[in-house]
């Protein structure tokens, strides 16, 4: 099986820029275009510190919630409980495909907490896995409507996994790094 070549929409993305913030802000819309999504969101974690947030945020209209977290926070531990599709992801198995949010295995997926946090219908559920560890989840997802998700889908999710979880492993890299002077410097003016 030869690898898909990604559509120019997000190709173009990633030949034109270097840095993982200017790509994931531009690769979203384009993603949520080409799989005719109603919002995309990347959650970006430290695998070691376990804080993490949904650090980017495309929605088709102004009517999509935007759940874009610009703090870092600690996940709850409870969350792995709460949440099937993220203790899969923690487990770093493969991406989850929900078409029916309402109508799918309570052991995939627990309705009342994505119907309380996210809202959507359907949804990719795609890690962002690197040396056993999760780096984050990219989530195109659909409202108000199921969703089959076809073997193009698929496709292109699975090659924006490797495309965007090295992208989302130096981010984090960068951040913790950047974090830990800003802790210093804090530290010594206090």
């Amino acid at each position: 099986m030869t690898d898909l070549v990604l559509p120019e929409t997000i190709q173009s993305v990633l030949d034109k820029y270097i840095e993982p913030d200017d790509i994931f802000c531009a690769i979203l819309p384009a993603v949520g275009e080409v799989l005719q999504c109603d919002r995309c969101f990347l959650y970006l974690r430290n695998p070691q510190t376990k804080f993490g947030k949904i650090a980017y945020c495309w929605r088709r209209n102004q009517n999509i919630p935007d759940i874009t977290d610009f703090q870092w926070k600690l996940e709850p531990p409870s969350l792995p409980q709460a949440d099937p599709l993220f203790a899969a992801a923690l487990r770093t198995e493969a991406s989850i495909y929900i078409e029916d949010v309402e109508t799918a295995s309570p052991k995939i997926v627990n309705q009342e907490f994505e119907r309380k946090n996210f809202g959507h219908r359907a949804l990719i559920h795609a890690h962002l896995c690197q040396d056993g560890q999760l780096w984050g989840i990219l989530q195109p997802c659909v409202f108000n409507q199921n969703r089959i998700w076809s073997d193009y889908d698929h496709a292109v999710i699975t090659q924006l996994e490797s495309e965007l979880t090295p992208l989302a492993v130096t981010y984090i890299t960068n951040h913790q790094k950047h974090g830990e002077a800003q802790s210093h410097k804090n530290h010594l003016s206090g």
